[in-house]
C-alpha cells in the first residue's frame, strides 16, 4: 500500500473513485495520484529532492524549448496511464518532456498517453515505488525514455525502451556522460545533478550560449 497520509495534508476519498471524481477533488495545492481507482497522497520532499528537480527542469526546458519546441513540465501535472492490460493510472512525475510529434493528448487538467520521457527524483520515502512499481508502469505504457535520480546516494540511472518495449539501462553511475535517445543531440555530465553548475555554464557546453 503507497498511500501515508502526513498531519496538514486533506484527507483522501475512502474507496475507489472514478477518475473524473479524483481531478473534481484534486486542488492545485495537493499533490496525488490516482492508481487502481484510489487516491494516493504524495510524500513530502526534501529541499535537496526540489533543488534538483529544479535544477534539472532548467537545464531541459531550455534545451527542448530550444531544438523542439516541446514541452516540459514538473508537478501538478497528471499524466494519465493506460496500460497494455486495461489498467489506468494517473501519475504526477518529477519532470515531463512532451515532444510535438507525441501523439497523446492534452485535456484541460491531465496529459493522456506516453510522454516521450519521464524523469523521477528518488527520495528514501519513494524509492521503491519509483524503480519498481512506477518503473513497470512506464515501461508497459511505452514511455521510451525513464531516467531515475537519487540525489541522496549522488547516483543515477537512465533506461530506453527497446524495439521489444523493454527497458534497457542505457547509463548508470555517480560520473560520466550520459546521451538522451529521445532528445537526440542531448548529453549530460552525471555529475551536474550533484554539483549543479550554473545553467550558464552549461549552455555555453551545449553550444547554446557563448
Amino acid at each position: 500500500m503507497e498511500q501515508v497520509v502526513y498531519e496538514g495534508t486533506r484527507t483522501p476519498p475512502q474507496g475507489k473513485i472514478s477518475f473524473e471524481a479524483f481531478l473534481e477533488w484534486l486542488d492545485e495545492d495537493t499533490h496525488a495520484e490516482w492508481v487502481d481507482g484510489e487516491v494516493i497522497l504524495k510524500m513530502p520532499v526534501s529541499v535537496r529532492h526540489q533543488d534538483t528537480n529544479s535544477y534539472l527542469h532548467s537545464l531541459i526546458s531550455l534545451w527542448v524549448a530550444y531544438h523542439y519546441q516541446g514541452s516540459t513540465y514538473h508537478p501538478p501535472l497528471q499524466v494519465k496511464l493506460t496500460l497494455p492490460s486495461g489498467r489506468q493510472v494517473s501519475r504526477e512525475p518529477d519532470l515531463v518532456v512532451i515532444l510535438p510529434s507525441n501523439s497523446g493528448q492534452f485535456q484541460q487538467h491531465y496529459f493522456e498517453g506516453a510522454p516521450d520521457l519521464i524523469v523521477e527524483i528518488l527520495s528514501p520515502s519513494n524509492r521503491n515505488i519509483d524503480r519498481l512499481t512506477k518503473f513497470e508502469e512506464y515501461e508497459a505504457a511505452g514511455v521510451p525514455e525513464y531516467w531515475l535520480v537519487d540525489p541522496d546516494r549522488q547516483y543515477a540511472e537512465f533506461f530506453q525502451l527497446d524495439e521489444t518495449g523493454v527497458y534497457r539501462v542505457a547509463f548508470s553511475g555517480s560520473e560520466g556522460v550520459y546521451h538522451s535517445r529521445v532528445l537526440a543531440g542531448l548529453w549530460l555530465e552525471v555529475r551536474w545533478l550533484w554539483e549543479r553548475p550554473s545553467v550558464w555554464e552549461v549552455l555555453k557546453q551545449w553550444g547554446l550560449a557563448s
